[in-house]
């Protein structure tokens, strides 16, 4: 016992042991996640602030954006806790154990939401142009944001209600944050917040995919042919299509990111979760919130041109938020 190291050293019987692991295997742990949460944190405040600000980005699509970068934020946020568990104690005690769990789920499960929105936006304004500014208006985009987020909540704090009502009773001793989902809970969560969401999104974007495709192609054989006049709507397209493109960059990072811990899922290892020992699965499904912004960065020359204005203080200069950055 003297050679043992304690969470909670006055707790000798019931308190539990701190893993031994490596200085430098600590110290590279410690400075890699401590560089994801605040990349995290920082990127998606970019584009919340660059959104929020620019009136030129107040479009129905850009909304999505907007909500995607907040969840991610707040993932951003909650990840940096994990920071504090390189030592393998947990010290915030039962119910932040359950409220940390609850609030991770929210924002990953609104991500979710959030792209299956994003898709099918894409989905209309690939597939029927003409009809989209009809379709797709920024009332009802902000309710269907809404809607999202509350089933977001409402949703994981049902699945979380029994870690609520008696938290810590599946720990096996002082210092452990161990959140408990019944298997066949976990199932139907899994189908509901994945295969599902998953399903729509693949079905959605191949549609957009073909569309895209043989748009790109007619614009290649008439490009010759287009007048001055109808430059706007060639252009129109052309940002259509790059956005479809984006589309399938965010699809593609969202399975890599997502797909390993829900398949851990399926196979009842998401039953039982300990945060004071968290998978490597569940710090991948984190990551996605930081890849997201980095996707565009790359993608969106406007988010680019908006970060270059908010990093020199040009915004908070009168009439900044007309500037023209598209």
């Amino acid at each position: 016992m003297e050679e043992t190291e304690l969470c909670f050293p006055k707790l000798l019987n019931s308190s539990c042991v701190r893993p031994k692991r490596p200085q430098i295997e600590a110290v590279f742990i410690y400075i890699l996640l401590s560089f994801v949460s605040l990349l995290t944190v920082v990127l998606n405040l970019l584009v919340i602030i660059s959104i929020a600000h620019f009136k030129q980005l107040h479009t129905p699509a850009n909304l999505l954006l907007l909500s995607l970068a907040v969840s991610d934020f707040f993932v951003g946020l909650i990840m940096s806790c994990q920071i504090n568990l390189l030592d393998g104690c947990w010290f915030l005690g039962d119910h932040m154990c359950a409220l940390y769990c609850t609030l991770d789920y929210i924002g990953i499960s609104t991500s979710i939401g959030t792209m299956v929105l994003i898709s099918a936006d894409r989905y209309v304004a690939i597939c029927d142009p003409l009809r989209y500014p009809t379709k797709i208006t920024l009332k009802r985009v902000s309710v269907c944001i809404c809607v999202c987020w509350g089933c977001a909540i409402l949703y994981n704090s049902l699945i979380m209600k029994d870690n609520f009502k008696q938290p810590g009773r599946y720990n096996s001793c002082y210092g452990e944050c161990v959140v408990v989902i019944v298997y066949f809970v976990g199932i139907v969560d899994c189908i509901l917040t994945f295969v599902g969401p998953v399903t729509v999104i693949i079905v959605l974007y191949l549609r957009v995919f073909v569309v895209a495709v043989s748009q790109a192609r007619a614009m290649r054989s008439r490009i010759t042919a287009v007048r001055i006049q109808g430059s706007e709507t060639v252009h129109a397209k052309k940002s259509e299509i790059k956005a479809a493109k984006t589309l399938g960059v965010l699809v593609i990072a969202f399975l890599i990111c997502f797909f390993p811990f829900f398949c851990s899922s399926m196979v009842g290892q998401n039953s039982f979760f300990n945060v004071t020992s968290v998978p490597l699965e569940f710090l991948l499904l984190n990551f996605n919130s930081c890849v997201n912004p980095l996707i565009y960065t790359f993608c969106y020359p406007w988010f680019r041109k908006s970060v270059k204005l908010i990093v020199t203080f040009k915004i908070f200069r009168h009439g900044s938020s007309e500037a023209s950055i598209l």
